[in-house]
């Protein structure tokens, strides 16, 4: 389940964010985009944050995950398809001069940090470990 080394390097980009923006404060809610070809697992990877998560943020964060569609463009016939899984093939009429728009998106979107009520039981730092990069 790659979806925990995600997550713990979304926790880490996190800290990352707060340190270089010099905000201290309880980390109340993240919302994620996640496309449906990046190969997450939108439930794993929310089972993750809410495992690892209140060790690192704190209890109570909450995560917001937004999908974005992924589209086909087709080159001969000009149709810009939805999809949901992977192709090569328009669906419209066939061609396989096609090219995919989006839905591989994994991006932190927002955090966002109640400043006035800092939370005493958050470590500083994440804990130690290699930090994977999103």
């Amino acid at each position: 389940m790659h979806e925990v080394a995600l997550v713990e390097s979304l926790l880490e980009s996190v800290h990352e964010q707060l340190r270089d923006a010099g905000v201290v404060g309880r980390v109340r809610r993240l919302d994620v985009v996640i496309g449906p070809l990046s190969g997450v697992v939108p439930e794993a990877f929310r089972f993750a944050f809410e495992v690892l998560s209140p060790e690192s943020l704190g209890p109570n964060c909450e995560l917001v995950i937004h999908t974005t569609p992924a589209r086909c463009h087709c080159h001969s016939c000009g149709a810009v398809s939805q999809i949901v899984e992977l192709t090569y093939v328009c669906p419209a009429c066939g061609s396989h001069e096609v090219r995919l728009e989006g839905g591989r998106e994994l991006l932190l979107q927002s955090i966002e940090v109640d400043e006035e009520q800092p939370c005493d039981d958050v470590p500083a730092e994440p804990p130690s470990q290699e930090p994977n990069r999103l």
